[in-house]
């Protein structure tokens, strides 16, 4: 139908032509003559531009009756490597992984419309059967064609196999430059993954740019990265630089801060970590900070007990300002004061840090009864289990003397029946 349609169309176009040299040469119809061969032959312009149309049209039939054979072969060719690229993606999706891989294969190998799609799925067919070696044969197939497909899928096979160094030399290679999206996301995953998280973290223009990931993940990313770089930064001044250099907004998310901490503090800069803290609390409340910040035994303790008491009369749920100012208050010698404190914070559901604390607070003051069950509570904490209520305060302390273990395989005082019922 379409060798037919062309036809009439060159058909009008001839027509057309002749009609106009008739209108425009009416007046003067003009002479022109072919000598070939001793023999002449004349004609009017009109006629001439006629018979070349004529012949121009004849020829296009002629060539084209030639060619459609081989045209009609070619379509048969795309037709049936369509239709196998179709039914091999069905098949992937399926689980039919073995026949997948071979309809993938048969579509790349008939047509090259087709080849760059059809053997990155037949490799990743490969790698659902668990086969990493016929995966990368199906890409070295590709030659010096579709250089960045073949990095990006190379590059996916050696994160999956936990080889980030082959992942970056894959898409470093110079034929596949400039990256796609894709390319540009997995060259930052694998940097993450060798340990020089701030190159990846360098890497986040570009990505947004390009938009080579959903903004969520781009953020988790972010957080992730920074915190990690910040992990690997060996001196105090490449930690000052990188953690100067993260927006605002990310410095009050808590696993970046605790990073910078954790480093800070490894590296002996203790007034950087508390300043922080501090920073990262006043502009958000996070319960996690606060606990790490009432961990840290660095700083002025005067300054930290007012931080923690104004941190608590905004947060009174706070066990984590609890916790720290039970601390500063053994630290002083205060244990009425510290024991009220820890009570409150085990109260909030404190835990393990609240019970051990509590029960270091009873060793110093003598009481190696309740400081027992304290560290036992400490361990039911851990795991989950039901917790001993602690003797009443004007009970007298008693001798521990352990003589069997409870269900949960922790110490069990004999004279725990004596005691109010488990909570």
């Amino acid at each position: 139908m379409s060798l037919l349609r062309a036809l009439l169309v060159w058909i009008v176009i001839a027509l057309i032509g002749a009609l106009a040299a008739q209108f425009f040469l009416a007046h003067d119809p003009g002479y022109v003559l072919v000598r070939y061969g001793g023999v002449d032959r004349t004609a009017t312009l009109v006629n001439a531009i006629a018979m070349a149309l004529g012949a121009l049209v004849l020829f296009w039939l002629l060539v084209t009756l030639i060619m459609l054979p081989f045209r009609s072969w070619g379509r048969y060719r795309e037709t049936r490597a369509q239709s196998r690229l179709g039914e091999g993606l069905e098949a992937l999706h399926q689980g039919h992984y073995a026949k997948a891989e071979k309809l993938l294969l048969q579509s790349a190998d008939e047509t090259p419309y087709y080849e760059s799609a059809g053997r990155v799925a037949a490799a990743q067919a490969a790698i659902a059967r668990d086969d990493a070696v016929a995966a990368r044969a199906h890409l070295d197939r590709f030659s010096d064609r579709h250089p960045a497909t073949r990095a990006i899928a190379l590059a996916e096979i050696a994160l999956l196999e936990e080889r980030p160094i082959d992942a970056l030399a894959a898409l470093e290679s110079p034929t596949a430059q400039p990256l796609p999206p894709r390319g540009l996301a997995l060259r930052a995953d694998a940097w993450a993954m060798t340990g020089h998280a701030a190159e990846a973290y360098g890497l986040l223009g570009a990505l947004r740019q390009q938009r080579a990931l959903p903004d969520a993940q781009l953020a988790a990313r972010e957080v992730r990265w920074a915190a990690a770089s910040l992990r690997e930064a060996g001196e105090q001044n490449v930690l000052a630089e990188r953690w100067e250099g993260l927006p605002k907004a990310l410095k009050t998310e808590s696993p970046v801060v605790l990073a910078y901490v954790d480093r800070a503090v490894a590296l002996g800069w203790h007034d950087a970590a508390l300043r922080a803290l501090e920073t990262a609390l006043d502009a958000r409340w996070d319960e996690q900070l606060a606990s790490r910040y009432s961990a840290l035994d660095v700083g002025d303790p005067a300054h930290r007990r007012t931080r923690l008491e104004r941190w608590l009369q905004a947060h009174p749920s706070s066990s984590g300002a609890m916790l720290g100012l039970a601390r500063l208050h053994q630290a002083n010698h205060e244990w009425p004061q510290a024991r009220d404190h820890l009570q409150r914070a085990i109260d909030q559901g404190a835990g393990r840090d609240a019970w051990v604390q509590l029960g270091d607070g009873y060793a110093a003051a003598g009481d190696d009864h309740r400081a027992q069950l304290c560290y036992a509570n400490a361990l039911r904490a851990a795991r989950n289990a039901p917790i001993v209520a602690l003797p009443a305060a004007h009970t007298p302390p008693l001798a521990p003397a352990i003589d069997t273990h409870d269900a949960q395989g922790l110490p069990h005082l004999a004279d725990d029946r004596d005691l109010p019922p488990r909570v």
